[in-house]
């Protein structure tokens, strides 16, 4: 069971968590994520697994649209013409964060964990996963007014299950 984040978070993302870790072990694909709306709770997750964290390579926590821009090299001008919250975004996203990092597969996850402007659609989250010479994958999940926690966790759970899903591939 993972140790810090134990009591927070529901059982079956302990076990999700552990199953892409042994998998990514199994295809010597360490993984590199790219997180905006869990603010870091991913990499916190897959790190904390006893024994299977060595398989994280890299995390990028980029919640600014500058951090977008400057950490996973994203032209600003997509950034500005799509928005940080949509496809595009996590697509460049996860390669940005494949392409720096010494990593084989790579996921990305922005969208709206609480309310916010009048155009936001709280509980919109869009991910990306790419795998080192593999097609990317998109989700784009509408979880609805749900919380942030609600939203964050029923995020981690989707981007463990795409990493799950791209490693089995």
């Amino acid at each position: 069971m993972a140790e810090t984040l134990d009591p927070l978070l529901p059982e079956r993302l302990d076990r999700l968590a552990r199953e892409v870790l042994d998998l990514a072990k199994e295809r010597d694909a360490p993984i590199s994520v790219a997180e905006s709306c869990t603010g870091g709770l991913l990499a916190a997750l897959l790190t904390d697994v006893q024994g299977r964290s060595h398989m994280f390579e890299r995390g990028f926590v980029v919640y600014s649209d500058g951090a977008k821009c400057d950490l996973l090299g994203i032209e600003r001008e997509m950034v500005d013409d799509c928005g940080a919250v949509s496809r595009p975004v996590a697509l460049a996203m996860a390669k940005g964060a494949l392409n720096r990092a010494d990593a084989g597969v790579a996921l990305s996850v922005t969208g709206f964990a609480g309310p916010g402007g009048d155009d936001d659609e709280e509980g919109l989250v869009h991910f990306a996963c790419v795998r080192d010479g593999g097609e990317p994958l998109h989700r784009e999940c509408h979880y609805g007014a749900v919380g942030r926690d609600g939203v964050r966790i029923a995020a981690l759970e989707t981007a463990l299950e795409m990493m799950r899903d791209a490693l089995r591939a």
